[in-house]
């Protein structure tokens, strides 16, 4: 019983920290092996059970979305469901050890995209006379590389398609956030799918329902709070849970 009351307030934590800033993944893949289960089932029954509430705020959203770089919203899902399920076939199908140990250097390089990604867009277009933008062709590759990590592993690529969008496009993260929730659900839906199909995730019911119905209720209310916070707030509740995750994330791979 205590463990399951901590997957639920982890569902809860989760969903509505992927809403307001992402990175619920470091707080859902913890609770559920505390919970027994294996690591990689873990983390794959983490993306299935915040997929429902990825999906709530995403809809709370929905009427917020914003062009990101000449690329239409249809072909930004495209490019995330297909990028979410190579992910999560790379996943299943290779070991975890490798692209692990590059996962706090990848979070540290956002950190720092999204903390100074505006002055470094606006430093760069003082050197070339010109705006910098990312023409959709590159916004699109990126997208694509960034939402294979996030269907593998999931944690932070909702921040870091923030960052990308920051210093490829000079977009404000207050701006980008419905996009991206849009964005962190379609890969979650891909990877989902081929979890379901092809992991053991439904072997262990219990664990993943209880956080699904906390992630979901989560996803809804801090899809709710996300909208009501000023710019700068929202932006500095990014920004602080992007250095907490990739603190932590640091010093438990390098604790392992």
């Amino acid at each position: 019983m205590p463990e399951i009351v901590l997957v639920l307030l982890a569902g809860v934590a989760a969903g509505a920290l992927n809403a307001v800033g992402g990175g619920g993944t470091f707080v859902a893949l913890p609770a559920l092996v505390a919970a027994g289960l294996p690591p990689v089932t873990a983390n794959a029954s983490a993306t299935v059970a915040l997929l429902p509430g990825a999906v709530a705020g995403a809809w709370v959203c929905r009427h917020e979305l914003v062009p990101v770089g000449g690329a239409s919203g249809r072909a930004l899902t495209a490019t995330s469901l297909l990028g979410g399920g190579t992910g999560a076939g790379l996943l299943l199908a290779l070991p975890a050890s490798s692209f692990d140990a590059a996962v706090p250097w990848l979070l540290a390089f956002a950190t720092l995209v999204l903390a100074f990604g505006r002055r470094l867009s606006r430093a760069l277009a003082a050197a070339l006379g010109r705006p910098v933008g990312l023409g959709p062709r590159a916004v699109l590759a990126g997208q694509f590389l960034l939402t294979v990590y996030g269907g593998y592993f999931g944690g932070a690529v909702g921040i870091m398609l923030l960052a990308l969008w920051s210093v490829g496009l000079g977009l404000d993260a207050s701006v980008g956030n419905p996009v991206r929730m849009t964005q962190v659900a379609a890969v979650y839906l891909a990877a989902t799918g081929l979890f379901v199909i092809a992991s053991d995730v439904l072997r262990t019911p219990l664990p993943l329902g209880v956080m699904l119905v906390g992630a979901l209720a989560g996803g809804f209310a801090g899809a709710h709070l996300a909208r009501r916070l000023p710019a700068r707030l929202l932006r500095g509740v990014v920004l602080t849970t992007a250095v907490t995750m990739t603190v932590g994330y640091a010093l438990r791979a390098w604790s392992g």
